[in-house]
């Protein structure tokens, strides 16, 4: 029998921590979409890797959500001229790759495979690895009245990671389809999602992220919700 990733002892030892049981999925989900740009889903920038799958994956579970329109949130990293020249961003001192990563570069254009729909879907621009770090995002989801989280895109060790736990340290139950997250070396990806099975949300298959994004009954029709809205005055 295998012993998984890691192997048996491991699982034993997180077994015994009580890691690992399933996330409770609410019935009001969103879809985060964390930086699959260009700067990361093509491999002729630093920052990228050939992340073709990982959008094909994506543009499947968007394409689901759209019947019961599930909002969708994508995030960019974007920093100003200023930011990426200067030295006042440690992140940058650390992965000076990103530098590339400029506001109004092709680098930081959402992929132009995903269906992306400019004016109905949101964007959160960023300057950290979690697309909740120093942006609105949080607010977003709860005005919105979303109850749960499906996280997309790259890297797996990186800002998908960050994204997730931020995303559960602010209340939200959290789904990671395998096939939509993608990085640049598989190590950093299955160690990610290792953790993220133990801890912090369910890795779950691409079938069961659309089914489960299907299951979310369309609004009423606007019709049919005046309709009901005037039974209710009359009784």
């Amino acid at each position: 029998m295998s012993g998984g990733l890691y192997g048996v002892a491991t699982n034993r030892t997180y077994r015994r921590a009580g890691f690992g049981a399933a996330v409770r999925r609410g019935s009001r989900p969103a879809i985060v979409v964390v930086d699959l740009t260009r700067g990361f889903t093509e491999d002729s920038y630093p920052s990228g890797a050939d992340l073709t799958e990982v959008v094909a994956a994506t543009t499947r579970l968007i394409e689901a959500a759209r019947p019961a329109e599930v909002p969708v949130i994508f995030t960019a990293i974007a920093y100003t001229e200023a930011e990426a020249s200067g030295d006042a961003i440690a992140w940058l001192r650390k992965a000076p790759g990103m530098r590339t990563l400029v506001e109004g570069s092709e680098a930081v254009a959402v992929d132009p495979r995903l269906p992306m729909r400019p004016g109905h879907d949101h964007l959160v621009v960023k300057k950290g690895a979690s697309a909740f770090f120093g942006t609105s995002l949080a607010a977003t989801l709860t005005g919105l009245g979303r109850d749960t989280v499906v996280v997309c895109g790259a890297t797996t060790s990186g800002c998908v990671r960050a994204t997730v736990v931020d995303a559960v340290q602010s209340g939200f139950p959290v789904l990671v389809p395998r096939a939509c997250v993608g990085d640049r070396a598989e190590g950093p990806a299955d160690a990610a999602l290792f953790d993220i099975q133990a801890k912090y949300g369910d890795v779950v298959t691409l079938d069961d992220a659309v089914g489960y994004i299907g299951s979310v009954p369309a609004p009423a029709a606007p019709d049919a919700a005046r309709r009901s809205h005037r039974r209710g005055d009359s009784t």
